[in-house]
């Protein structure tokens, strides 16, 4: 994971990532190219499910590979335990610490998802999560599918940094402050921190259907991945109970929106991610045991969000139909999809 608990108890995530950039003009050393790099995830993970909506929402799937690790580790390395034999059919490595020792034999830091690979050296490029999906968005735009939305446009974008950040430090991040706090008063004091949060984005979204302007952007994907393992993982798991998200009208109809919403909820693998927190988190869940609940048939009720106006895509379409080979399996999301 890449993260600490301070001597006050609490939850500390360490952010130093390896920033190399994937770009249009390769300043870096790494020009945007199709077919030259994988996207590694893991379908659990709620940073790694942000950059698999990017690129399905791009259009990206002919231009950028990926691979997904199965959703528990041990405490060296994701592994690639869902492919035959355990070994990524592209990369040809068992595990994604193979990659970033092949960028860096000494690598000191937690072996992350996502992280991009260059396929020809087998290194690890890039694992920063936050700058990846805008990448995707910005450098990698030649390569776009027709109609794909703007998911981080000029005009707005410093108002999507402003949100997003919140969204980060006190949500993203918030719930992990609470799932790994070391002491009552940390413990305590990240849950204030988190409904606060919560509320204010209940507010905000109480009279607009997305984020910010009238669009799916990079901010609203970054809050789904946390609103959609809030209630199946942090409030049980994690403490933060005050209410579930079904018990929040309107963060829960924006979720349901968004979550019909193709690119979003054909994403999301129930299964996998009850399966990572709870095995992999032995500290908090030492017995392993994985919830059955919660009931996930209310996902589809009608949300109603389409009277507050707004254009999901704005001048762009839909994504079409998730590959074969990148379908959620049959049982681990919610049945009865739009997709």
């Amino acid at each position: 994971m890449g993260a600490y608990v301070a001597g006050d108890g609490e939850f500390k995530r360490d952010t130093n990532y390896i920033t190399t950039r994937i770009t249009a003009d390769g300043a870096d050393g790494y020009p945007v190219e199709p077919g030259r790099y994988r996207l590694i995830v893991a379908r659990a993970c709620p940073w790694a499910n942000r950059a698999i909506i990017v690129r399905r929402l791009l259009g990206l799937e002919d231009v950028l590979s990926i691979g997904f690790c199965g959703p528990t580790h041990d405490e060296r390395s994701w592994t690639f335990d869902l492919d035959p034999g355990g070994v990524d059919p592209v990369l040809k490595i068992p595990r994604l610490q193979d990659a970033y020792f092949a960028r860096d034999p000494n690598y000191p830091k937690g072996i992350t998802v996502p992280a991009i690979v260059e396929v020809a050296t087998g290194k690890v490029v890039t694992n920063d999560f936050a700058q990846m999906t805008l990448d995707l968005s910005t450098e990698w735009s030649a390569f776009h599918r027709d109609g794909a939305p703007q998911l981080y446009p000029e005009a707005l974008r410093a108002e999507i940094d402003e949100v997003a950040y919140r969204i980060y430090t006190e949500v993203n991040n918030g719930v992990y402050r609470c799932g790994f706090a070391g002491s009552q008063d940390a413990y305590e004091r990240a849950y204030d921190r988190l409904f606060t949060a919560l509320d204010w984005l209940t507010e905000r979204l109480s009279a607009q259907r997305y984020l910010v302007g009238d669009t799916i952007t990079e901010a609203d994907v970054r809050l789904f991945t946390t609103l959609a393992r809030f209630d199946p993982v942090y409030h049980g798991h994690f403490k933060c109970n005050r209410a579930k998200l079904a018990e929040m009208p309107v963060l829960w109809a924006y979720a349901r929106d968004l979550f019909s919403t193709p690119g979003f909820g054909d994403t999301v693998d129930f299964v996998q991610i009850k399966q990572h927190y709870y095995i992999v988190h032995k500290d908090i869940n030492p017995t392993g045991v994985v919830p059955k609940g919660p009931d996930l048939s209310s996902w589809f009720a009608p949300h109603g969000r389409e009277a507050l106006g707004g254009r999901p895509f704005g001048d762009g379409t839909a994504p079409g139909p998730t590959p074969d080979s990148e379908r959620v399996p049959d049982g681990h999301g919610v049945p009865s999809g739009p997709w």
